[in-house]
């Protein structure tokens, strides 16, 4: 099979790759093809993961295409994983959000409404690039924010184009090993949308384990999210919130820690990048030894700053392992190429699998794949409080998908002014303007 990456200077992208090579079954990945639009960052990359495939006698080859149309050609699975501003961007879109005393987190809040508003032009153009090019692709959506993305994409590519994030994987792995069963064998209740979900059970052989946890205080504190949020929250909630909830629940104490400390994370990421790439512009540098102490300092640094708001401290040894979005991603390309059926958490439109929505609306809930894709496992209705953040954050997302589609103003001002995380009309208004100040790509905007 053959597989594209668009954003293939990404620093993820070893973990995909590493993924692939543990690989060995018939119709496995064989061809790797990178695109980006920054070619030096693409061609970096493929230095690290030639260092990977040393001495793995059939491991996938890689290669570099000059245009997006020339990566698509023969593709039969396409990753999107671009990042619209680059590192850059994400830095000024929380530095824009805190100067105004609200939350510039990437997927949440301003942030991720100016990184959505920025992005979603992209992704239509590409998923309509796919559909000229490469019709019988399917499209695996990393970019954030994944939902709306998932969304945009899914307007032009129908059923084609799958969302996949590791952060619901991480939490249901995570239970699964303080509870001490299996993560393979167990089904987890899990629903809401990208970044603003909840784990309301863990099936196993058709037994509840999650009441087991939600009943015992020490079992709650002691994994990232009992320590994030505390045992006493989330045995209210009676479910294990998504580590990204914690921005609404504890916002202003997370606003607080972001604006003290002395840089974002994005201007964080932002400088490591910088220096990873400087390093490998010497071309004897050791590829792949540079992107592995880099990404364990991103792993240890991650959410640091809501960490810090809640007392949690640093994060366990345990909690450092990747959450599995480059397993989730190879699962999906084998149930959909060999029509072996898996079970995932998976962003798609929900065909009214989550009571509240309509049927288009991207949501994240198990699914059911084969080879004609993800269908969406019917979940029981959300709690009230959950669905009316639910239902706000989605209004939020379709005003970005109107405001991108009509390059209008004021659906963009609706789509900050309406977001739970931001409290004034007129504060909305001062971040479009600050906003397209600093972003080119949002010039659209009239």
């Amino acid at each position: 099979m053959r597989l594209t990456i668009l954003g293939g200077g990404g620093f993820r992208l070893p973990l995909v790759y590493g993924a692939l090579l543990g690989d060995h079954e018939k119709g496995r990945v064989t061809d790797v093809v990178l695109y980006d639009v920054d070619g030096r960052r693409a061609a970096a990359m493929a230095r690290v993961l030639a260092d990977q495939a040393a001495g793995v006698p059939d491991a996938p080859r890689v290669t570099v295409a000059g245009t997006l149309d020339e990566s698509l050609r023969g593709a039969d699975f396409v990753f999107s994983a671009i990042r619209v501003g680059g590192a850059a961007g994400r830095a000024a879109d929380e530095r824009v959000a805190l100067a105004e005393g609200v939350l510039g987190q990437e997927t949440v809040g301003a942030g991720g409404i100016a990184y959505g508003l920025r992005t979603v032009p992209v992704a239509e153009e590409i998923a309509r690039r796919v559909a000229e090019v490469a019709p019988d692709a399917w499209v695996i959506n990393f970019t954030n924010p994944a939902g709306l993305v998932t969304e945009a994409m899914s307007r032009v590519l129908g059923g084609r184009v799958i969302g996949i994030c590791d952060s619901p994987v991480g939490l249901a792995r995570r239970v699964s090993r303080v509870l001490g069963v299996d993560p393979e064998a167990a089904w987890p209740d899990y629903a809401g949308l990208n970044h603003l979900g909840w784990l309301r059970g863990l099936r196993v052989a058709g037994r509840d384990e999650l009441p087991r946890l939600l009943a015992d205080p020490a079992l709650l504190g002691s994994f990232e999210e009992g320590r994030l949020f505390g045992p006493e929250w989330i045995r209210s909630l009676g479910a294990v919130p998504n580590e990204y909830l914690h921005y609404y629940y504890f916002n202003r104490e997370t606003v607080a820690a972001y604006r003290a400390a002395e840089r974002t994370r994005g201007a964080f990421l932002q400088e490591q990048q910088d220096t990873f790439h400087r390093a490998l512009a010497d071309p004897a540098a050791p590829a792949l030894a540079t992107w592995d102490r880099v990404r364990a300092e991103r792993e240890a640094s991650y959410m640091a700053h809501n960490r810090e708001a809640a007392g949690a401290g640093e994060r366990d040894a345990a909690d450092l392992e990747s959450g599995g979005y480059e397993r989730v991603a190879l699962a999906l390309m084998r149930a959909i190429a060999h029509d072996r059926r898996a079970t995932l958490v998976l962003n798609v439109p929900g065909r009214g699998a989550l009571p509240g929505l309509d049927a288009d609306a991207v949501v994240e809930v198990p699914c059911v794949v084969d080879a004609n894709g993800a269908h969406p496992v019917a979940v029981s209705p959300l709690p009230d409080h959950a669905m009316g953040l639910v239902c706000a954050v989605k209004a939020v997302e379709r005003e970005v998908l109107a405001a991108a589609a009509g390059g209008s103003r004021a659906r963009a001002v609706s789509a900050f002014a309406l977001h739970p995380l931001v409290d004034s009309v007129t504060v909305a208004r001062r971040l479009v303007d600050a906003y397209t100040a600093v972003h080119p790509g949002l010039a659209y905007l009239r």
